[in-house]
């Protein structure tokens, strides 16, 4: 175990709090069914889509859905369903052009100054929209030589000066293995910024624990966190008091939506998100028109709802609480704004 500044011996109990969490999450449509007290029908299909993209959901994400609703918000983002399994034209395997962007295992530069390091495949929750759900981590490990690969592409080219960190999700990592991978990148002199894209303190705040929070704080460089969520609902004091937290670590923080049919589609929904972010220090950063990857058609808006939904919330909210409305074309050299 690492015992440098920043990482702590724990009991037993406390290392494994979070990992436990994990290991209890639901795992089976069935089971998710019967927790939140749902008829079962459709269940077939809902198994046939889970076997391309395994449900994930620990039990405090669950928690917040509301029993016997099939329209929750929340449960639209988890739950396998039949519209995954059909093939529609335009709908791909990569729609972001990851693979095209790779300049060696698990590293992508997409954009001018910047370089993204997929850190593992794993995440704590699997979101039925996710853009690199069929993305080949096994083969794009850049873990397996302890990052010495990574750390070397990185370190020999000083026009990078921020490091993404995304995956899976990069908090999903020891806090020993993420603390090493980011000294090895604050010690270069080209990198001015660690930028982490993490959902778990939205489906699992315990993980932002004291020990976590010891090593994040220590980290002597700008750090940025964008979280992902895409609903109030997805927000509850729990969730609230970890964001405030990680501000306090010395953070900022920002978030990244997904507009989704059915989720956020209304300029209510997104008034009461931006509102609920900007309570617990998170300003809206990016709403993102759906990446179309395969099985998610279902999810997808047409761009000129999506306008009409944001006029309307520019007439609701301050700028500063207004998201940026994007799309993420393949090739292009930054988000392209819809406006």
């Amino acid at each position: 175990m690492i015992t440098g500044i920043g990482i702590k011996h724990k009991s037993l109990s406390q290392q494994n709090n979070w990992q436990h969490l994990l290991a209890q999450a639901i795992r089976d449509p069935e089971i998710l069914m019967d927790y939140l007290e749902l008829p079962k029908k459709n269940l077939a299909a809902s198994y046939q889509a889970h076997k391309k993209h395994k449900l994930l959901v620990p039990l405090s994400y669950a928690d917040k859905i509301k029993k016997g609703c099939w329209d929750d918000p929340l449960l639209k983002q988890i739950l396998p369903i039949e519209d995954e399994t059909f093939d529609i034209n335009g709908y791909v395997s990569d729609p972001v052009g990851d693979l095209e962007a790779s300049l060696s295992p698990g590293v992508l530069q997409k954009y001018q100054g910047r370089a993204l390091i997929v850190t593992t495949g794993t995440c704590a929750v699997h979101c039925r929209y996710c853009f690199r759900q069929e993305f080949p981590y096994s083969e794009s490990n850049p873990a397996k030589n302890n990052w010495q690969q990574t750390i070397d592409v990185i370190a020999n080219d000083t026009s990078i000066h921020e490091v993404i960190l995304s995956g899976g999700d990069p908090f999903i990592l020891s806090d020993e293995r993420l603390f090493l991978l980011c000294q090895q990148l604050a010690i270069l002199p080209h990198i001015k910024i660690l930028r982490f894209h993490t959902r778990i303190p939205i489906v699992l705040p315990q993980r932002i624990d004291d020990n976590f929070l010891a090593w994040f704080s220590s980290l002597a460089i700008k750090k940025v966190v964008v979280i992902h969520a895409n609903h109030a609902n997805e927000i509850d004091p729990i969730v609230g008091d970890t964001l405030c937290t990680l501000a306090n670590a010395g953070s900022v923080l920002l978030n990244q939506s997904v507009l989704l049919k059915g989720v956020n589609d209304s300029v209510e929904a997104l008034e009461d998100l931006s509102q609920q972010l900007f309570h617990y220090q998170t300003l809206p950063y990016y709403l993102h028109l759906l990446d179309k990857v395969s099985g998610t058609a279902h999810f997808d808006i047409e761009q000129q709802q999506a306008l009409i939904i944001m006029a309307q919330l520019r007439n609701r909210l301050p700028g500063y609480l207004v998201p940026k409305l994007v799309r993420e074309i393949s090739g292009k050299r930054s988000k392209t704004p819809i406006v």
